[in-house]
């Protein structure tokens, strides 16, 4: 025998259909008249006041909040690196300079408030305008673009 040959014992509970008449009395447990007794009554819930109050939110509602984001300044950098050190997301979590967020790796601008005197190599991080004139006098270098790891296949 296959599950597709299997067949009940007995036969399924029929639906009680209630306020037709029958074996429930002359009503069926609707009660005398009024808007409860009617059929297909609409009875408006309690909430609907304060579901009312709420404002009408359409459309995609953008909030800074829910991107990762961390930022470093200059005079941070200064203090924490040596010179010719390389900047990288990792090194500043592992210097614990910023943490991750929920368990992620936020993204990080560095800003320019503060001045540098170090010529560090700053990759995978953005950078303001003013913070990227400062590493670049100072003898600096900027590599933007962010090496991730080769997934394995």
């Amino acid at each position: 025998m296959q599950t597709h040959q299997l067949k009940p014992i007995h036969k399924p509970k029929k639906e009680k259909r209630i306020g037709r008449g029958g074996k429930r009395g002359r009503y069926c447990g609707k009660g005398i008249k009024g808007q409860k007794s009617r059929a297909g009554r609409k009875m408006q819930p309690i909430i609907r006041g304060l579901i009312k109050r709420y404002p009408k939110l359409r459309g995609y509602r953008y909030s800074p909040r829910e991107k990762l984001r961390a930022e470093v300044n200059l005079s941070i950098l200064e203090k924490q690196f040596e010179k010719g050190e390389k900047i990288t997301p990792e090194i500043l979590v592992a210097k614990k300079i910023i943490h991750k967020i929920k368990g992620k790796m936020p993204e990080i601008k560095i800003l320019g408030k503060g001045e540098i005197t170090k010529n560090l190599i700053i990759e995978g991080c953005k950078i303001s305008m003013t913070a990227k004139d400062k590493v670049e006098k100072a003898g600096g270098k900027i590599n933007l673009k962010i090496h991730l790891p080769k997934a394995s296949s």
